[in-house]
């Protein structure tokens, strides 16, 4: 089993849900709360993972290093998030 991990950012909308997104791969999902935002993009970087190293394409599965995208995004959360590929 691999395991891939990228850093997301977690914006607080103006109605209070949460939009999350992983700049390196430009996945983009939203919540209710944070918590859900996180568990979601989490899904998405799962499916994303499993199909990227399906059809060979695993080697665009780099993360940026956690430090860069919170240095740009520093009125947002940025959280570590991790995917389990087979």
């Amino acid at each position: 089993m691999q395991q891939y991990v990228f850093p997301a950012v977690f914006i607080r909308e103006d109605n209070g849900t949460y939009t999350s997104y992983i700049p390196d791969l430009n996945l983009t999902s939203d919540g209710e709360t944070i918590e859900e935002a996180y568990l979601f993009i989490q899904d998405f970087l799962s499916v994303y993972c499993s199909y990227a190293k399906k059809v060979g394409e695993e080697d665009s599965l780099v993360p940026t290093k956690y430090e860069k995208i919170a240095d740009k995004n520093k009125n947002h959360v940025v959280m570590l998030v991790d995917a389990y590929v087979k």
